[in-house]
């Protein structure tokens, strides 16, 4: 089970006709939704199952620029903006706060790239810097085996995933929004080229515009128009620990620990380098496309043969949308955590910190995480169907990006002008020869 949200209930009215439908109730719908809302659309979410079930509350919650894909650059800087805005926009607390982040540098190739790294960034309007021992000792107080120095980027920032997606929704709803829960999209309905609306498991609605921002679901539901994208599930592992003083309060990255002081005085900590990769039809059928990122990251990736390959296999198949679809036999992806991964994490912080000897578990979970083969997200028109934007493939990044995403996806749905140049995020790169290759892992 994912960490406990906010609870939001959703609407009991379905809109017949509304100028634009997304489908996924994560950070990117809503951040979408609320950008959209607040342009004057009409505006239906509909979700399967809850608000930030899934990845979006089940992630680190960094609000991060350090060490983005220099493709994100713009997009990570003009999101922390945003954020830094985010609790006077919804009226309430969505736990940000600008803490800063550290990765952690103990060897001459590391320092050498965050040094080139520090310099692209810079051109870019982000700033950071390479701390010096002490300075390092000052950020992570009380560490026993500090690095000797490492990547500070002190303008960034974390907020509580459990609270900023909902509290975003009750704004977007305020604002005129129409948002579902518990309501499924079987399909979308197209004519001439063009999208004329969805059907939910709760009727029809006509619209104008569908953005589809279903996190790990979005290759299954583009799959239905005839559309390919090379995504995959990763399951990454998260835990939190109960409330005790001491430690460092920034996030960050010193090998296996990807630690964050939370709201509540715990700390979240996973494990820095592990992730998983269910063995499914899709792992062989996109294999030629993510050999790159395998090459990089190949230490850092556990394949992971269960249930998903013949759950995936199963569901391949159209189903009409006058019957329930695979999105209503599994409202909410809660996959099994690893927990011999945290208990490592867990044990590395405690020698690191004396101060936190005391740390215990009290939650651990997983979440899925919607990865592309160049790490970095799809955010694009569909230049074969008219009136459909994507929005997908965040790549562990959704969080953070996820307010600037939004606007971005806002711009496209209306005509405006974009907040950044979207050429990095066009979907038409993995059909047209382009593909480009990653910057870092996961």
């Amino acid at each position: 089970m994912g960490p406990p949200t906010i609870p939001f209930s959703g609407d009991a009215d379905v809109p017949r006709r509304v100028d634009t439908a997304i489908i996924g109730g994560g950070i990117i719908g809503i951040a979408t939704a609320l950008a959209l809302v607040e342009r004057g659309q009409k505006v239906v979410v509909a979700e399967k199952g809850e608000i930030a079930g899934e990845q979006s509350s089940r992630n680190w919650g960094w609000c991060r620029q350090a060490r983005r894909d220099p493709r994100e650059f713009d997009l990570a800087r003009e999101s922390l903006r945003l954020w830094r805005g985010m609790n006077e926009r919804v009226e309430a607390d969505t736990g940000f706060v600008p803490c800063g982040t550290f990765f952690a540098a103990r060897d001459e190739p590391t320092l050498e790239r965050y040094e080139k790294w520090i310099a692209e960034a810079g051109q870019a309007g982000i700033a950071a810097q390479m701390a010096s021992a002490s300075q390092v000792q000052q950020l992570l107080t009380g560490d026993s085996m500090p690095p000797p120095t490492g990547l500070w980027c002190a303008s960034d920032g974390c907020a509580e995933p459990q609270r900023a997606v909902p509290l975003m929704a009750n704004a977007a709803r305020r604002h005129g929004a129409t948002i579902l829960t518990g309501c499924a999209v079987r399909g979308m309905e197209t004519a001439a080229g063009r999208i004329v609306g969805i059907v939910t498991e709760r009727g029809p609605i006509a619209c104008n515009a569908v953005v589809v921002a279903g996190g790990a679901w979005t290759r299954r539901i583009l799959r239905d128009l005839d559309i390919t994208i090379p995504q995959l599930k990763v399951r990454a592992t998260v835990s939190r620990t109960q409330p005790l003083p001491g430690g460092p309060d920034l996030c960050f990255w010193d090998g296996v620990l990807g630690v964050r002081k939370r709201a509540d005085g715990g700390y979240t900590v996973a494990n820095g380098l592990l992730n998983a990769v269910p063995i499914t039809p899709d792992a062989f059928r996109f294999m030629p496309a993510y050999l790159p990122l395998l090459g990089m990251e190949w230490r850092h990736i556990r394949l992971r043969l269960n249930s998903s390959f013949a759950d995936e296999w199963r569901d391949a198949a159209p189903v009409p949308l006058d019957r329930p679809s695979p999105y209503e036999s599994c409202r909410v992806l809660d996959p099994a955590p690893d927990c011999r991964y945290v208990e490592a994490s867990l044990a590395a912080l405690r020698r690191r910190f004396p101060a936190l000897a005391a740390a215990r578990i009290e939650q651990v979970w997983a979440g899925m995480i919607d990865a592309m083969p160049d790490t970095v997200p799809i955010i694009s028109p569909v230049p074969t169907m008219t009136g459909l934007v994507v929005a997908t493939g965040f790549s562990g990044h959704g969080f953070g990006i996820g307010p600037a995403a939004g606007e971005l996806v806002a711009d496209m749905v209306t005509g405006g002008k974009p907040l950044v140049d979207p050429h990095a995020y066009r979907i038409e790169r993995f059909w047209d020869g382009t593909m480009p290759r990653p910057f870092g892992g996961v």
